[in-house]
């Protein structure tokens, strides 16, 4: 047993308990990894606090279960799967928004119009050339992108992949994205069909 899954088993077991110090901590080193099985599954920000917040309470329902330290991540992030394909099911994948979002900004929190154009046309251009990707890119990029990435063992055991391909799959699918977007023709940031690049 490696002394990081060792740790762990401290933790769960004083957590198992009643140590709420034993309990923040596990808390504050997986969380970040719950938010990132969210963000790969394309949820919102409320719908994945719940399923953050669901995927704790199972832990918690189930502490004197974990007999392998060394298992909890898989079981943290099978868990949290678990609750965002629940999620998507309920919503059926339907995103709300306010057509009106925005729209109580005042005079100051306007930008000037040309940014806000080019950046669109800059964005939308990246999400054509992201989603001609393969899945697996896809999935891999949206979990090493986010705000606080997750550590290759975590991610590893969220996509089912070796440690150790994590970061060349990532160059190949980064190289294969930026050939994508050189492709266009025109000003950087310009639209085109991406039937025309082909």
């Amino acid at each position: 047993m490696s002394e990081s899954s060792f740790a762990t088993g401290v933790l769960l077991k004083q957590a198992s308990d009643g140590d709420q110090r034993a309990w923040d901590e596990l808390v504050r080193r997986y969380t970040n990894l719950l938010w990132s099985v969210g963000r790969a599954h394309r949820l919102d920000t409320a719908d994945i606090a719940d399923v953050v917040q669901t995927t704790w309470l199972r832990l918690l329902e189930n502490l004197d279960r974990i007999a392998d330290p060394e298992r909890l991540v898989g079981w943290l992030v099978t868990t949290s799967r678990r609750e965002c394909l629940r999620t998507l099911r309920r919503s059926g994948r339907e995103q709300p928004h306010s057509p009106d979002e925005g729209a109580l900004d005042g005079p100051a929190m306007i930008e000037p119009l040309d940014a806000g154009l080019i950046r669109e046309e800059r964005d939308a251009e990246l999400w054509a050339a992201f989603n001609r990707m393969t899945e697996r890119c896809q999935r891999l990029l949206r979990v090493l992108m986010s705000m606080a990435p997750p550590p290759y063992e975590a991610v590893a055991a969220m996509l089912d992949m070796p440690v150790g391909s994590i970061g060349p799959t990532r160059m190949r699918c980064l190289t294969t994205l930026r050939k994508m977007l050189n492709e266009s023709d025109g000003p950087p940031g310009a639209r085109q069909d991406p039937e025309e690049r082909r």
